[in-house]
């Protein structure tokens, strides 16, 4: 089901296997060097991509699991690696944005823009599908379980981006690196490295979990990410709406 045409590109709902199996065939190169992607969680989700007008296989794609409250966190993605005692108060809809992507070699920002658009779209109707969802979360990753590599850009977050306590965000394993421990360094150098999902997120309004989460499975460190649609500031989702038209 397509839900916008913008430029040389179109998002979609992936709805037939071929797609299914394209988002997949991205996923695997984005985050397993090729290897198999797909976990059970899938069958749960809606997969989201953009792809060429022309035809050809996705540019970019995500997966999203609607809640219907925060009372349903422990069948999200994120639930494996935190724990977040003041998420089962919310009341109102919530969708797990996951495995975000690009395909390697696209720096075209308009990729990741439609895309955006498109969840807009996607999560702000009526109806059951997606209606009246009021926070986004995810996992927000950094490419390569190297903390070392990551320090600025995770220390930035520590000083400048965390959630407020009431949410008390934890690791549930014990791979974790606490970001209030991490000093500051240079400011430009920290923001150059935070990943385009994560700068999207945070120049909506977004706050994160004090605590990183080595993930070796895919080779990641990853920080719980949460938005509430009402702090989106209004210029920034007004042109998201009006690229969604």
């Amino acid at each position: 089901m397509t839900l916008l045409e913008r430029g040389r590109y179109a998002a979609r709902v992936a709805e037939t296997p071929e797609e299914t199996a394209a988002v997949l065939a991205l996923r695997a190169r984005a985050f397993r060097a090729g290897e198999n992607d797909a976990d059970a969680q899938d069958a749960d989700c809606l997969h989201l991509m953009v792809a060429p007008r022309a035809g050809g296989a996705p540019v970019a794609a995500c997966r999203i699991l609607i809640l219907g409250s925060g009372a349903d966190f422990g069948r999200s993605y994120a639930a494996r690696f935190y724990r977040v005692a003041g998420i089962a108060g919310v009341t109102r809809p919530m969708a797990e944005i996951g495995r975000f992507c690009v395909a390697p070699g696209v720096e075209d920002p308009d990729v990741i823009r439609l895309l955006w658009a498109a969840l807009t779209l996607r999560l702000g109707g009526s109806g059951q599908d997606g209606a009246g969802v009021a926070w986004l979360f995810g996992c927000a990753s950094f490419a390569g379980a190297d903390v070392a590599r990551h320090r600025p850009a995770l220390a930035l977050l520590g000083a400048r981006h965390t959630l407020p306590e009431r949410w008390r965000v934890e690791a549930a394993t014990g791979m974790s690196v606490p970001l209030g421990t991490l000093l500051p360094g240079d400011e430009d150098a920290a923001r150059a490295g935070l990943p385009p999902l994560l700068r999207s997120y945070l120049a909506m309004g977004a706050r994160v979990g004090a605590e990183a989460v080595i993930d070796r499975d895919l080779d990641t460190i990853h920080v719980f990410t949460l938005l509430e649609v009402a702090a989106i500031p209004p210029a920034r989702l007004a042109a998201l709406r009006a690229l969604a038209g």
